[in-house]
Parts: structure tokens; sequence; C-alpha cells
């Protein structure tokens, strides 16, 4: 195992992730992508995109990040979306209540108090209200992580939006809101999507974009921040048919990941047993982390709460008529909402392996690589001449450019051959191609496999298309 200090430095170190405004001290809970990160990022998106639209039956959408701010009051997250909040008098550290008492449930169970976990939970599980989430804390005892003493402020719910101003004037009336999800740009898109598209009912429509949440705690690098992207689609079906789409998008979800890599031993399913206020079904695809699981994906089948609530305060109409059948009804909705940047650091996350390998004095060395999926790889190979001499750098960079035009590519001439190969495995890299003086010779060049660090020869006419084969 490795710890996420270890992915943390990797992500700077070859330049996938930043900290926001570092030279000034950090943002927190605000990341930069790099170089690398931007690549694996796009290939990420685009992996999920055509996934999920490249079929007869969702469409794609991009919504403004600013709404009117009835959308929030009819989503009901100018009332609701809030998280319980808590501070420590003696560290005048803050946490968000029930995260407080999750992590001591945690730590119990590591203890073996499974009995003393189980109960506490139970009372969480039934937490409402923050005088609920204050009593499990004093009740038992639960201690602050910094301090380690129990002098609790009262708990007090901490609306998550961030407000902000249109216009000159800020006053009441020009106050807006950074949406704190992606889905409610769909929803009230819904009609603009079902006319002008020609779609029938079941169907879907995907977005992805940022969302702003003005987290009380940011932790665990990329898990919890306070700007992100989301990567949801809401399938609209008829009311009585949502548990069937429900079971058939898990499928698909659980699937997805799998096909990109994703080790299903590091997988699990999360059912939720308190819903939130417009599901009737809920799970959660978690990954393992190396601090542990944390969810990357869920799958909710959210009724017609949203399309309702919209319908009652714009004034306007949100049914779907079945001409077919003669009939009309608001229709119900499953979604499927992941993180891009918890699926990033997730991808980064399962790719990431140790191994001792042969070193070129027939010792053994440490070889950190990246096993990413050679549709995630931020670079797909890279062009490496042998020695800086005998025109091997004019005909690679000749290859080098040919390539270019068809894949990310790097060009690499600095320092021994092998210690090219660990730069390339530590970024993900799955080919290696190196031109040597056989090369000026016949043509041919040395392709090397990322992961079996194996190497064959071919001609370097054949190139592109042997990489078209491996790589798509």
């Amino acid at each position: 195992m490795f710890s996420i200090d270890t992915i943390t430095s990797l992500a700077k170190r070859r330049g996938f992730v930043f900290q926001s405004s570092e030279i000034y001290g950090g943002l927190n809970g605000c990341w930069d992508y790099g170089p690398l990160g931007v690549e694996l990022l796009a290939n990420l998106k685009n992996a999920w995109w055509k996934e999920m639209t490249y079929r007869d039956n969702i469409e794609g959408l991009d919504a403004a990040i600013l709404m009117h701010p009835r959308t929030w009051d009819a989503s009901g997250h100018t009332s609701q979306f809030s998280d319980p909040m808590i501070d420590n008098k003696t560290s005048k550290a803050r946490h968000r209540a029930d995260n407080l008492i999750e992590d001591y449930i945690e730590r119990l169970r590591k203890k073996n108090k499974t009995e003393l976990a189980d109960e506490i939970e139970t009372l969480l599980n039934n937490a409402k209200e923050p005088n609920d989430f204050y009593e499990i804390i004093t009740k038992y005892e639960i201690p602050d992580p910094v301090s380690g003493t129990t002098d609790w402020t009262p708990v007090r719910n901490f609306n998550l939006m961030f407000k902000t101003f249109i216009g000159p004037v800020e006053d009441d009336s020009a106050i807006v809101y950074l949406r704190p999800e992606t889905a409610q740009g769909i929803f009230v898109n819904f009609k603009n999507v079902l006319d002008t598209s020609r779609q029938k009912l079941p169907f879907g429509i995907a977005q992805i974009g940022k969302a702003f949440r003005n987290e009380i705690n940011t932790k665990n690098f990329l898990f919890r921040t306070r700007e992100f992207e989301q990567m949801e689609m809401q399938f609209f079906v008829k009311p009585g048919t949502e548990k069937e789409w429900f079971e058939y998008w898990k499928e698909q979800r659980w699937n997805w990941y799998l096909g990109l890599g994703m080790k299903k031993d590091k997988m699990r399913w999360k059912v939720h047993e308190k819903l939130a206020h417009y599901a009737n079904y809920a799970v959660d695809i978690e990954y393992e982390f190396p601090f542990g699981f944390g969810e990357i994906e869920g799958i909710h089948s959210r009724t017609d709460f949203d399309l309702r609530n919209h319908q009652e305060f714009s004034g306007k109409k949100m049914e779907y008529v079945d001409t077919v059948n003669n009939e009309r009804y608001i229709p119900y909705v499953v979604e499927t909402s992941g993180g891009v940047s918890r699926s990033f650091m997730a991808f980064l996350c399962n790719a990431y392996d140790e191994e001792e390998v042969p070193s070129e004095n027939g010792k053994s060395e440490k070889r950190t690589v990246l096993r990413f999926a050679s549709n995630l790889a931020p670079i797909k190979a890279a062009v490496l001449p042998l020695v800086n001499k005998d025109g091997m750098p004019e005909k690679a960079e000749a290859i080098y450019r040919d390539l270019q035009k068809y894949f990310k590519v790097q060009y690499d001439t600095s320092g021994a051959i092998g210690r090219r190969y660990r730069r390339q495995d530590e970024i993900g890299t799955p080919f290696c191609i190196t031109i040597d003086g056989d090369t000026l010779q016949d043509g041919t060049v040395t392709v090397r496999d990322r992961d079996t660090m194996q190497q064959i020869r071919i001609n370097a006419d054949n190139l592109k298309n042997y990489l078209f084969e491996k790589l798509i």
C-alpha cells in the first residue's frame, strides 16, 4: 500500500496537479491541473462523453454556471443544501459533524469495538437536525482529532452554496449562486431538449461542467474540493419503470470503470439506507483510496421531484405527452453523477505501481509505473534517439513529427536510455520508440511496452498503424 502523500508528490513532480496559487501559500480546496493533468482529464471526460452520448437516446448539454436564483428555491438547495458544522473551542478546528462521527466509528471498528460502532452508526443514520449530531458527539465524548479535547460548540447548519452578485449593486435583489451541481441545468432545459431533439421517453441528457461547494473541510487531495467538475446524466422515464432503469444504469456505470482498467477488488457498492428527500433508490460506486473507500459516482432514482418543483415554481409545464398511448405525465428521473476530479484521482491511484526490476549494472532497482488504460494515458508514445549523433536525432525528430499529427507524443533526448524509459514509465506512457544505428540501416525501430518492458522491432513506416491498433 502507498499513502496519499505518495500520489500527491508524484502528481506535482510530474506535472499532473499543482496547488492553486501556490506561490501565495495556496488556496485550500482548489487545485490546478498541469500539462499531464489536463491530458488525463480530457481523456477521462472524452471517454465518459463517448460512453454516454454516442447512442440513440442521450443528448448533450452545456448549461450556464449562473442560473436564476429561483432555480435553487425549487430544487431545495436554498433551504436544505447545508452541512452540520461544529467547532472545537480549544483547537478552533472546524468540522462537519457527520464526518467527525463517521471517522470516530471507523476508528472504533479498527479497534474491534464493533458493537459500540454499530450503536453510534444507527443513531447517525437517524440524525437529521443539528442537535441530533450534537447529542451523539457529546454522549459518546467524541474527541477533536486536533486537540483531543471534547470542548465543543453547538452544531449549526452551514449552507454550502457560494453567493455572488449580478450587476453593480450588491444587494439582495442581485444575489445569484455558483451552481452546487450541474443537474439543475439539465432539469430546467428538459422541455427545450425534448422539443428540439424530438426524443421519445425514455431518453437522457448528459452534461460535464464545473460546480462549486463551500465545503466546511476539504481533505484528501482531490477527493473533497470547493471547485470541481461533474459528469452527470439525467435519464427521463415513465413513472413505474424507474426501478428497471435504475438497475440498468447501475450495471452500465460499474462496467464502464472496469472497462477503463479499474481493479474490481478496489471497488464496491454502497447502498443508501438514509435517502435524500428527492430519491426512492440510491447507491454509490466507491473506490478504495489510500485513505479508505470513498464515493466516485452515485446512481440515484430522483422520482419526479425536480421537474415537479420546477413546474410549480416557474409556472411552466414539465409534462411529457405520450401521443401513442394518449397519456400526460411528469417523468421520473434516474441519475448517474460522477465526479471528474474524484475519478481522475481514482484512476491515478489505480494505475500506480512499484516493482523491483533488473538495472543496467545487474542489480535490482525500484520502478515506479502508472499502468493507465491506453485511452486514458496522457502521453501515448515517446520517441527517443539512442544517442544525439550519427543522424539519429534527425531521424527521430522526423518520426516524432509524423506521429504528432495523430497522437499526443513526447520527444526526449536527455540522459541515458534507461533513465528516459523510467521517466516515461512514471507518467504512464504505453510505448517508447527508440531510434538507433539499425534504424538508419534498415528502417526499423525498437518499440518497448510499458507494462511488460518487452521490446520488438518493427519498420518505422508501420509505426502509425501499430499505435492505432494498440491505442484505439
